[in-house]
């Protein structure tokens, strides 16, 4: 998976968001506030499902 996480540019601050990062057919999604806590692993027919569900 591609390390580099990138979060929106519509985040009105920079830290109340989340970041994502998708490489090697999974993508990946953490807290901007609480990075030490680890982030979700994602397939991608379950990211498009994530994707769909916060619109």
């Amino acid at each position: 998976m591609n390390e580099t996480w990138k979060k929106s540019a519509y985040s009105p601050n920079g830290s109340d968001c989340v970041e994502c990062r998708y490489g090697g057919g999974a993508a990946g999604m953490r807290d901007t506030k609480h990075r030490d806590a680890g982030d979700l692993t994602f397939g991608p027919s379950e990211w498009v499902a994530a994707l769909a569900a916060q619109k």
